[in-house]
């Protein structure tokens, strides 16, 4: 992560904040922390996810969830805290069963907590951006502005021979509906323009075979 201005070059010289891809940073009026005073704003980092796509298909969601409403309950936020992504229950279970039904073909194993859809390794390749498993797009204020998770990011190898989808069931009613959680920030550069109030996101920097570890601090 990021603040303020680029360059952000990864060895080997790549320059990844030629290619940001960004969108607005919203404002929750009403806190997000354990305690605080009436009337404060939260100072979490929320984005406007507008929907869900797998392997490039729309997920049905209630869409009202994915708003900020008057009480401050719903919309996306980003959490280096959590280590894997929450989901509200019922968009979770759309998430699993759209994911389950695009690898429909691929042998399922015992879900593994806190997982709730796991998939025998054997049966999953890879690829340069992890396993060889559909795309999930996160949509933003239109759809050709989209945070594209590949494999790398969205499976969690559990033991010896399972690989699990990486998102956590929040529960009916959490305080916010989408909470991207650590997992699936690794490797993707972000970079909050506080000034502008927007995001800079990258997606996973595997695709342009570098990591954040290959972060040249010299340059």
């Amino acid at each position: 992560m990021f603040y303020g201005g680029g360059p952000y070059v990864f060895l080997p010289g790549i320059d990844v904040s030629k290619s940001l891809i960004y969108t607005p940073l919203l404002i929750n009026p009403v806190s997000t922390a354990g305690t605080f005073v009436q009337g404060e704003k939260s100072a979490e980092y929320f984005i406007g996810v507008k929907s869900i796509k797998i392997n490039e298909k729309l997920v049905k969601l209630n869409q009202t969830l994915l708003n900020i409403d008057q009480n401050g309950v719903g919309s996306t936020k980003i959490s280096t805290v959590n280590p894997y992504t929450l989901l509200e229950t019922s968009i979770y279970k759309a998430v699993l069963d759209a994911f389950g039904t695009a690898l429909s073909k691929v042998k399922k194993v015992k879900p593994v907590a806190p997982f709730g859809l796991c998939f025998d390794a054997k049966s999953i390749g890879s690829t340069r951006v992890g396993p060889a498993v559909p795309a999930i797009d996160l949509v933003l204020q239109s759809e050709s502005v989209y945070w594209r998770i590949f494999g790398a990011n969205s499976m969690v190898a559990v033991g010896n021979n399972a690989l699990c989808l990486g998102f956590v069931d929040a529960g009916k009613n959490p305080r916010t509906s989408i909470v991207i959680g650590g997992y699936q920030l690794e490797d993707n550069l972000l970079a909050f323009d506080l000034a502008r109030s927007r995001l800079g996101f990258s997606s996973s920097l595997l695709f342009r075979q570098t990591t954040c570890s290959n972060f040249d601090m010299i340059t």
